[in-house]
């Protein structure tokens, strides 16, 4: 009896089809068992990894909970048991939580949105411009130049690539910026309404836009056929020149029935929903990403008591349940044993060095150019050198596409964990400390995000 008992729990996680002694698919019972469990295993290892981060790092939450990603992959759990991170993350339950993870990092991206000062950005336009040009054009030019030595390692790229190709995909992968953590650090340092946060999601934004669209001409040049790339810039323009010409419009007329009532009621808000659904479809849809579509919305949002009624309704449980999940999804993606030689390492940290160069110094120098001080300029190359999940995004569609090799691919892990890692601790260190002695922190709103 005991023995059937102990037989029977222990087949709780196993798949569970049609014919129970020979089950092979998961039924909508085994997903929604998975489900529960995976989301409960997530919310444990980031708050804990998060805190250890925050206590023994000085690292953000968010930094925590990526490397938690990490930790719940085949790097560290995997690694050490195999069968138990198989048991909770089994390769068939992945797309429901992936798709969970997707409304996780764009409601966020919505909120973020809604924080966005509109007023800032026009009169840093000219500082905005800079930085976003230098982002993305010296990260090309160090493409351009170190391509072709990576060419010739075998391993790297996939067979039969074309120099172009190569090199536009590595500038993409070095011009990205960790739009959503970007987000989440200013947010966490009280920076979302100040000038020096709105110069950097803008520029962030655009970064990553234009590296979405490069990454969609190279897939065209990969079976997609051009419409690919016509699709992603020209919708993605379309739908954003939309929802900044007639979104706003649209929601003062929601704004004023909020300001009535001194409240938001759920009509209101399922219609809030339902605008970020579709302009996060619309978004996904044309081949940029959902993301975009979300913090577009939310940066037309009317401002006071409607923002606010937003952000009471919808980031408790964005921020804390449904964001992990992206993290998570990606740290199982990843994998840290590939680069296991002394010549694959120097290659992994040229690669490092070079990126910080194109990125972080090419945006810091843009900045003082354009008139910032030298304080500003610094704390915005050190949030913009920021790669992120949106890196492991970018180069797993690449791996899948067939268009990097698992060498490659792990080495660009590394740069996106370490530029991640550096951007918070660098960034306090040239701007956060001063700014806080000065007390122009305090003066800024609290954050955003719960720690």
């Amino acid at each position: 009896m005991l023995d059937s008992l102990w037989s029977t729990i222990g087949g709780v996680l196993a798949p569970h089809g049609p014919a129970a002694t020979a089950a092979k698919s998961y039924t909508p019972g085994d997903f929604s068992i998975h489900f529960f469990l995976q989301l409960a295993v997530i919310l444990i290892a980031c708050r804990v990894v998060g805190w250890l981060g925050q206590k023994l790092l000085a690292q953000p939450q968010v930094v925590g909970e990526m490397i938690a990603g990490v930790v719940l992959g085949p790097s560290l759990l995997g690694l050490l048991w195999p069968d138990l991170q198989n048991a909770i993350f089994p390769k068939e339950t992945r797309n429901v939580l992936y798709a969970g993870a997707q409304l996780g990092v764009g409601l966020y991206m919505f909120l973020v949105g809604t924080t966005l000062r509109i007023d800032h950005f026009k009169a840093k336009a000219k500082s905005a411009a800079g930085v976003s040009l230098a982002g993305i054009a010296a990260p090309f030019a160090v493409a351009i130049l170190i391509t072709p030595f990576l060419l010739d390692v075998p391993g790297l790229f996939a067979p039969g690539i074309s120099l172009t190709n190569a090199t536009l995909f590595l500038g993409a992968c070095i011009a990205l910026t960790a739009f959503p953590m970007l987000a989440r650090i200013i947010n966490e340092r009280g920076l979302a309404s100040s000038s020096l946060g709105t110069l950097s999601l803008t520029a962030g934004a655009f970064d990553d836009a234009c590296s979405w669209c490069v990454l969609a001409i190279v897939l065209a040049t990969f079976g997609g056929g051009a419409g690919v790339a016509i699709l992603a810039i020209g919708g993605g323009l379309l739908w954003a020149t939309i929802v900044i010409l007639f979104g706003a419009r649209l929601f003062a007329l929601f704004a004023a029935r909020v300001e009535r009532d001194g409240g938001m009621r759920d009509g209101v808000l399922a219609i809030v929903l339902i605008a970020f659904c579709s302009s996060a479809f619309l978004m996904d849809m044309v081949g940029i990403h959902a993301i975009f579509g979300g913090f577009i919305l939310g940066a037309v949002m009317p401002r006071g008591l409607f923002a606010a009624e937003i952000k009471r309704k919808i980031e408790p449980l964005a921020v804390v349940l449904l964001l992990p999940m992206f993290f998570t999804y990606s740290g199982l993606n990843t994998r840290m044993d590939m680069v296991n030689s002394g010549p694959l390492l120097l290659i992994a940290l040229a690669i490092l060095a070079a990126s910080i160069l194109a990125k972080g110094g090419a945006c810091y120098a843009a900045a003082r150019l354009a008139g910032e001080d030298n304080r500003t300029a610094l704390g915005i190359g050190a949030l913009m050198n920021s790669r992120g999940l949106m890196e492991l995004i970018i180069i797993n569609i690449g791996l899948q596409k067939g268009i990097i090799g698992p060498t490659l691919f792990s080495m660009l892990v590394l740069m996106a964990i370490i530029t991640t890692m550096m951007a918070g601790p660098l960034f306090e260190a040239v701007y956060g400390k001063k700014a806080r002695e000065s007390g122009e922190l305090e003066s800024l709103n609290a954050p955003a995000t719960p720690v």
